[in-house]
């Protein structure tokens, strides 16, 4: 059986759809031959419920390519104009590519500009239609998810993709949660509308969270943002070493790219300083846009846990 047949079956159906097809042709062998089948197949179910705790628990080793220790990616939200005017370019500049997630009543002041960005490897990810956030926020009292359903959410974000696709030629696979915010309703009410993210896009990302993905751990449709507004170098620099230490993917999150400071703005010189860190190849940083690096992440999972029942199924048929 090919290898590239295999891979995308979870290994639990292969396992038992392997002991089954075993255990009956072992009525013509011997005892003993079943008797090794059986240690066989007792080592390979072992194997994976470990491999599944040590998920559980982190104990296990993440390989980024070519020898890097972590994963950076920069993301902003809103298509905010100094994003376009201001930050963009300064990504342009060190050939770092960004993640984007677009606020449709601003995009289609600078349709052109997105269009570039996106032809020169910037990704644009789904940030709602309308926006809707708490409605403990004052800005969204008119528009909370408290008062959002399932069904309202999806047509909200439907309409985001679809005026992205018109405008921009670019279907999405990226998502951003409002204010990082994942419910709809209230009370007993209240829903989790990250299942829909999930059957929709590649990834979600969140806002405001205190640590960065672990890459063989995180759920992609719920990634951990931390701030990058307002933050000096120094302040994400020991968010970095944090990362590296760990092996993991820091997610940060902006808004406003500009050199005054706000509460939603975050400085290019410290946007610049990131990218002159990660272009030095001896600090072993990758840095990419959300899609990139969430692909060779799930790739890295299946090909994990692929590889490891390769091994084992081998010594299972090598019974026979």
């Amino acid at each position: 059986m090919k290898r590239t047949k295999l891979k995308f079956l979870p290994p639990y159906i292969l396992f038992f759809g392997i002991a089954l097809v075993c255990v009956q042709c072992q009525q013509s062998k011997d005892s003993n031959s079943v008797s090794a089948f059986s240690n066989v197949a007792k080592k390979i179910y072992k194997k994976l419920n470990l491999q599944r705790d040590s998920l559980h628990l982190g104990h296990t080793h993440f390989n980024w390519p070519d020898g890097k220790k972590m994963a950076i990616s920069l993301t902003f939200d809103d298509s905010r104009l100094s994003q376009i005017d201001k930050g963009i370019p300064l990504l342009d500049k060190y050939n770092v590519k960004g993640t984007f997630y677009i606020s449709p009543h601003l995009l289609t002041q600078r349709v052109e500009e997105w269009k570039k960005a996106a032809r020169n490897g910037h990704e644009i990810g789904n940030h709602t239609f309308t926006h809707p956030c708490s409605g403990n926020f004052s800005f969204s009292r008119d528009n909370a998810l408290e008062n959002h359903t399932l069904q309202s959410m999806k047509e909200d974000i439907d309409s985001a993709n679809m005026l992205i696709e018109k405008t921009l030629g670019y279907s999405p696979v990226s998502f951003a949660y409002p204010c990082g915010e994942t419910f709809v309703g209230r009370g007993e009410n209240t829903e989790s509308y990250v299942p829909l993210i999930a059957a929709q896009f590649k990834t979600g990302r969140k806002w405001r969270n205190e640590t960065a993905n672990d890459p063989l751990f995180c759920d992609l449709a719920q990634i951990k943002g931390i701030q990058l507004d307002g933050k000096s170098f120094e302040e994400v620099l020991r968010l970095i070493e944090a990362a590296k230490r760990n092996g993991q993917w820091l997610v940060l999150v902006g808004h406003e790219m500009d050199n005054k400071k706000g509460e939603l703005t975050s400085l290019l010189s410290t946007i610049e300083a990131i990218c002159q860190y990660a272009s030095k190849q001896n600090n072993g940083v990758w840095i990419d846009n959300v899609q990139n690096i969430a692909s060779f992440i799930k790739e890295q999972r299946d090909e994990k846990v692929f590889s490891e029942f390769h091994d084992d199924t081998d010594s299972l048929f090598s019974v026979y």
